[in-house]
This record gives C-alpha cells, sequence and structure tokens, in this order.
C-alpha cells in the first residue's frame, strides 16, 4: 500500500510506501486517572512507513516528545529480569572497557537508575540523562546523579564545555524514542572521548516482522532499526559500528557496540558482516523484506478477537496481566475493552488505579488475580511470559491458564 507522507526522518525522501497501519490510537502511556473518564481523549494516528530510499522503518511524530515523557510512568526497576539483564552488561562491559574510578560512563534515557547502580557499586563515576521528571527524580533520590533533559546536540556540547566526555555512553531501548535520530547520534559524536565506546540497544526490525512483533509500535517508538539502517545512519555522523550482539531482550533485539570514524584500534568484527550477510538474504536492506506485514497483522487480531469472544460466550472470565505499552496497542488495535478483558494488573504503583488509554480496562495490583481466579490470564508483555508464568504459577490451582497473544495465540 502507497499513499502520500511526511519526510524521513534521516535522509528526507518522501515516505509513500506503507509497513503497518494500526489506526488512531491514544499515546500508549497515557494511562487515565478516574477523573478523566468522562473527558475525550487524544488519539494520533499510528501508520507505520518504510522509506525507499534508507528502509528505515518509522512512525511520524504526531505527538512532541515532550508531551509523550511528560508524565511517563515506565519505571525500568519493576522488572527482575531487566534488573539481571542491566547487571550483567554492567559487569561485561567494565571488565571489557577496563573501567574504574576514572571513567566516566553516560546512560541516555537512564530512567529511575535501574542500571547505573551497577558502575556505582563498582565505584566507576556515572551520569544519568532523562526527560522525564517522573522517572528522573525516582534515580536522583537513590543517589544516580541525573539531569532531566533531553539528549542531542545541544546538550553534547554543554557537557564537553563543562569537562565532561565519557569513556562509555549507553543507552537502552532509547534510539527507537528519539524523534530527531540524526541530533541524538551526532550528539553522541560530539560528547564520546576520541577512544570512547557507544552501546545501545533497540528492538530488532527482523524481529518484528519474523515473529509478527506489530504491538511494539507505539507512538513513542518513533524508528525501527536493522543493523542496516543503524550502521547508515551512524556512519553518516562518524561513528562506526565494530560489533553487535543478538540478544533476546524485548522479543529480540540488537546490542551495537560504535566508535569514532577514526579509531581504527576497534576494528570490525565478523559478528558485523555475518548480520548484514543475513538481513540482506532476507531482503531487509530494501523495501521487498517489509512487505505483506499487514495482513499478518489482521490474522492475529482476528485469532485473539474469536478467543476472547468465546471465552465470554462460555461464561468464563479473563484478565491481563501487565499496563504495559505494547499491550495498549494491542488492545487499542483489535478493539478489546471491558466487554472482553475483566481488568488488568500491573506491579507499578504509579499504574494502579488508572485505566488503560482508549480501551479503558481498570489496572488493579497483582493480588487481585488470587481474589478472582480467573480462568485465564492474558499476559500483554509477551517478552516476560516465563517470569509471569512463574509468579503467577498458583492460578493452576484452580484450573487457570495463560494466554500469549504474540507472534500468534497459545495457550498455555
Amino acid at each position: 500500500m502507497t499513499q502520500t507522507g511526511p519526510a524521513c526522518r534521516h535522509c528526507g525522501a518522501n515516505l509513500t510506501r506503507v509497513f503497518c497501519d494500526l489506526r488512531a490510537t491514544p499515546p500508549s502511556n497515557s494511562f487515565l486517572k478516574p477523573e478523566q473518564l468522562s473527558k475525550p481523549e487524544m488519539t494520533l494516528p499510528l501508520t507505520t512507513y518504510v522509506c525507499d530510499a534508507c528502509t528505515l522503518v518509522q512512525l511520524p511524530a504526531h505527538a512532541s516528545a515532550e508531551d509523550i515523557f511528560d508524565d511517563y510512568v515506565y519505571f525500568s526497576s519493576f522488572s527482575e529480569s531487566w534488573l539481571s539483564h542491566a547487571r550483567a552488561y554492567c559487569a561485561m562491559i567494565g571488565q571489557r572497557l577496563s573501567l574504574n574510578a576514572d571513567s566516566l560512563v553516560v546512560e541516555l534515557a537512564s530512567n529511575d537508575g535501574y542500571l547505573l547502580q551497577y558502575f556505582q557499586q563498582s565505584g566507576i563515576p556515572v551520569l544519568g540523562i532523562d526527560p522525564s521528571h517522573t522517572v528522573a527524580e525516582a534515580a536522583i533520590a537513590k543517589g544516580v546523579p541525573t539531569i532531566i533533559d533531553f539528549f542531542g546536540v545541544r546538550l553534547a556540547r554543554q557537557l564537553v564545555a563543562e569537562g565532561r566526555r565519557p569513556d562509555l555512553i549507553l543507552g537502552n531501548n532509547v534510539l527507537a524514542h528519539v524523534p530527531d535520530v540524526n541530533d541524538f547520534v551526532e550528539g553522541m559524536r560530539i560528547l564520546l572521548k576520541p577512544d570512547g565506546v557507544v552501546t545501545m540497544e533497540f528492538p530488532h526490525v527482523v524481529s518484528l516482522v519474523e515473529n509478527m512483533q506489530f504491538d511494539t509500535i507505539y507512538h513513542e517508538h518513533f524508528s525501527y532499526f536493522s543493523l542496516h539502517t543503524a550502521e547508515r545512519i551512524f556512519a553518516a555522523k562518524g561513528l562506526t559500528i565494530f560489533d553487535v550482539e543478538e540478544i533476546p531482550t524485548h522479543g529480540g533485539s540488537l546490542r551495537i557496540y560504535a566508535r569514532h570514524v577514526e579509531n581504527n584500534a576497534l576494528a570490525v568484527t565478523d559478528a558485523v558482516r555475518n548480520l548484514k550477510a543475513r538481513e540482506v538474504a532476507g531482503q531487509y536492506d530494501r523495501v521487498a523484506g517489509y512487505e505483506g506485514f499487514e495482513n499478518k497483522v489482521r490474522r492475529v487480531k482476528r485469532d485473539l478477537l474469536q478467543f476472547l469472544i468465546n471465552v465470554k460466550n462460555e461464561g468464563k472470565t479473563i484478565a491481563g496481566y501487565g499496563a504495559p505499552a505494547k499491550g495498549n496497542t494491542l488492545l487499542n488495535y483489535c478493539g478489546v475493552g471491558v466487554d472482553l478483558l475483566d481488568y488488568t494488573v500491573d506491579k507499578n504503583p504509579m499504574k494502579q488505579g488508572r485505566y488503560l488509554p482508549g480501551v479503558r480496562i481498570p489496572v488493579k495490583a497483582p493480588e487481585a488475580i488470587a481474589e478472582s481466579k480467573p480462568d485465564y490470564v492474558l499476559i500483554l508483555p509477551w517478552n516476560l511470559k516465563g517470569e509471569i508464568m512463574e509468579q503467577l504459577s498458583f492460578i493452576r490451582g484452580w484450573g487457570g491458564r495463560f494466554v500469549v497473544p504474540i507472534p500468534h495465540l497459545e495457550i498455555l
């Protein structure tokens, strides 16, 4: 499907090729307070394009980043598996780069200090940068120095002027959230020490396509990267991706390692060459690899709706677990409200007592599962299904079963 669209956020080409149209939905983290239920919600188009020129899959910026991250209620520290991932990364990269008390680590989108705390425990100086007062103040409260601001060229120049140039710049699941990716990457080039290293983790668009992860499309995610597109964007700003790891987080992510183009001491690895070759084999370096995705998405929608309708027709009950942004995309696109899903639960107290945007399903504390004993639990953060099924194993006691909607409907 083609139509006239906006300009590509990287190369400026006119976007005409639709990758996936999920219709108009509210911003995925705009949870409603009870007093807001009588008021209308803002909805924005959720149509992603793939650029014919550079193959970057992207969502036009319909809302400002300031609006999206103003009342941000996602706290990284509420997932034990994510904390374990952060802890393991800090140990690995600290050893790989020989970080010590004379080093400086800067994390972009540092959230509530979930990761930098582990560097601090090893005596390595840190600085967090995050635009959300909500999560940044939580980091500051636990002793993690944090600048509350958006990162880009402006802030990078300010930090350099202050003499703060890091040995390591890291960002987990932030690259996709940046409206002006060129400014963001240029900012990293300016800030990074001449012999410094950047690591960025982001969901791999190949996993999105091959595992039907359309629910990871939401208004906070402006871009969806292959190694091909990431390499092109970084190279345009004088940074070379010299290593890459495929990691399981968020249903399949990449961790890229980058350095200044002049720093030939860090050679490009076979891992980079091998993954690029696989992307070429799958045609992800051109638009052909992204065609036909939307029709498959519609089939996932029909399967989920049919299951939920059958559950209700049988007089059974079903609750959700989690209130992630991906769950809000899924439920809004599928049109699932309280007529089909009784409620959902979440460990984050900032979400409890609120309602999911658009579908207005109430969010309760996890204890509600044991109290109401639903026949089924729909796992919305499917990337954490192992952790969640272990936490809720007690539902087997009354015959309860788990439902996972992505990449295809599973009853477990």
